[in-house]
């Protein structure tokens, strides 16, 4: 029952779930990030560069043979080599951008000045012995 317990408590610790879910959402974005790059940045890429499409670029190292077929293509497809490193470029960039903002509010929240700290125990027992003292009638 104890690695049970030690388990439990380890996923309940919340940088295991914060993990999670920045492999999740990490997940997703890299679908979102392919999407963009296959099917809106590469296309217009693609039409100046003459009508290429960079995912279908290929060296045929061996053809198929049409009249067996039990040979299939072999190729060096660059193009969507060229798709992956468009796609790292992306993610990249935006996450830059996302740790550039991060830095930025650190900074700001780093200038604000800090409240004065109150007086320390000892330091408030001294005040109340010297608030004592004056108000103790002279003789």
């Amino acid at each position: 029952m104890g690695m049970l317990t030690e388990f439990k408590d380890f996923i309940s610790r919340g940088n295991v779930i914060d993990l999670a879910v920045g492999v999740i959402i990490g997940a997703s974005f890299g679908k979102i990030v392919t999407s963009l790059v296959e099917q809106v940045v590469m296309p217009p890429i693609g039409l100046l560069l003459g009508r290429v499409d960079f995912s279908n670029l290929k060296w045929v190292l061996s053809p198929e043979d049409p009249a067996t077929g039990a040979v299939e293509e072999v190729a060096i497809q660059y193009g969507a080599f060229i798709n992956t490193l468009i796609q790292f470029a992306i993610v990249a960039f935006v996450i830059f951008l996302m740790v550039k903002a991060i830095n930025r509010m650190r900074r700001e929240k780093a200038a604000e000045p800090e409240a004065p700290a109150g007086p320390t125990a000892t330091e408030a027992l001294l005040a109340e012995i010297r608030d004592e003292l004056k108000a103790r009638p002279r003789a």
